[in-house]
């Protein structure tokens, strides 16, 4: 027995094998002979701490080819705030390849000394950035949801942000407390009149900085895969031209919002384009470039957090 086997459980043993791999820089063989434990379990172990979680690798280095591509796309898009990651190639995973640069920019905000009100779509892209980020002493800042926090079967929503992000920070924060689409207009009226309801809504209108996720409305868009749209409704907002989604909110290839009856039920605060305050965009993926450029193009973001290759897709 080593003394490692006291009390310890999976992820005690990934999480010491991952601290040795990265921050001892120990070989396989050397965590396996100090854990007491063959190198195939000492490798094992070490993938888990990533796949987990238990380990953050930071980049510390901006890459030449993604500053590049910054700048390109500051020129074409008249962005204000623009990070592109390296991605991870084919196969990779896009939300993971940006959480780093996604992250990075959120700690640039959360360092401000003045107080600032900073919203949050969902996706899974921000949830990643949620994992991610180092948290700073940023406890006077307020954090607030642009949309709903209840699942069309009265579940939590999936990819919740700022319940991570201010569990991480322990700041306020400010959820929004309805059903991300309702049942009909009047549900969806009498839960925006309370007044709890409308304090949320009033923040995130006038938040300082707005980091949000855009969701595609091909065959596998995010509304369809989360329930929020059936497979009929996604086949009429195609029709209309839908492209993409910011919080719900539904827009065509010029980034204009559509309108259908849908919007009466949304239960989030709608994005406004043309907004002076930041409103950065943190998504990655082929799939997702065609709303990428549209909600660049209709201005509803000023600032985008990508990967190399949807950088390179949005420039041409």
């Amino acid at each position: 027995m080593n003394s490692f086997d006291f009390d310890s459980t999976p992820l005690d043993d990934a999480a010491r094998a991952g601290w040795l791999y990265y921050a001892g820089g120990l070989t396989q063989d050397q965590i396996a002979a100090t854990m007491g434990v063959s190198r195939q379990r000492a490798q094992r172990l070490v993938a888990k701490a990533m796949a987990e979680g238990l380990v953050h690798v930071r980049l510390n280095h901006r890459i030449g080819a993604c500053l590049d591509l910054e700048a390109q796309l500051t020129e074409r898009y008249r962005l204000t705030r623009c990070r592109v990651a390296p991605d991870f190639g084919p196969g990779g995973d896009a939300a993971r390849a940006i959480a780093q640069c996604a992250a990075a920019e959120l700690e640039r905000v959360l360092r401000k000394p003045e107080p600032q009100v900073i919203a949050f779509g969902t996706g899974r892209a921000l949830r990643a950035m949620a994992e991610e980020f180092t948290p700073p002493d940023a406890r006077h800042h307020r954090i607030v949801s642009l949309l709903g926090n209840i699942g069309p079967d009265g579940s939590a929503t999936l990819y919740d942000v700022i319940r991570r992000v201010a569990e991480k920070l322990r700041a306020t924060y400010f959820p929004m407390p309805v059903p991300v689409i309702s049942d009909t207009p009047e549900e969806r009226a009498f839960f925006f009149h309370l007044r709890p309801v409308q304090t949320v809504v009033a923040l995130a209108q006038r938040a300082d900085v707005t980091f949000v996720g855009v969701g595609q409305m091909n065959d596998d868009a995010p509304l369809l895969l989360d329930g929020f749209v059936t497979r009929e409704e996604l086949t009429e907002l195609q029709a209309l031209g839908a492209v993409g989604e910011i919080a719900s909110w539904v827009f065509d290839a010029n980034g204009r919002y559509i309108e259908v009856a849908r919007n009466a039920l949304i239960g989030s605060v709608r994005v406004e384009p043309g907004r002076e305050q930041p409103v950065i965009g943190v998504a990655a993926g082929l799939g997702k470039v065609t709303a990428i450029r549209a909600a660049l193009v209709g201005r509803l973001l000023n600032g985008l957090v990508t990967d190399e290759a949807t950088a390179r897709a949005l420039l041409q």
